[in-house]
């Protein structure tokens, strides 16, 4: 049985792999001798805030709070971050 993905969780999966692009090279910029320790943080970071993100959906009305588009942006997130190691250790 297939399952339909929903049109916000791809924008949500969409918005998380610059997101973690971004916060990775910020992680090295910060970090540059320790990579697994940058790549830590950077995923740590990126889990708080679409976790806080719709935390703050919930807490305040606005809009729809779903694990399901914290989770979506996370694993975009780590589309991104694994996107900048590959393009920083191996090209």
């Amino acid at each position: 049985m297939a399952y339909k993905i929903e049109r916000d969780k791809k924008k949500h999966f969409y918005v998380g792999i610059p997101l973690g692009f971004v916060l990775q090279v910020m992680a090295m910029y910060f970090l540059p001798g320790q990579p697994v320790l940058a790549t830590v943080i950077s995923f740590a970071v990126l889990a708080a805030g679409c976790y806080g993100f719709e935390l703050f959906s919930w807490v305040t009305g606005i809009g729809c709070a779903e694990n399901l588009d914290a989770i979506a942006g996370i694993l975009g997130g780590i589309i991104g971050i694994g996107a900048y190691c590959l393009i920083h250790y191996f090209l």
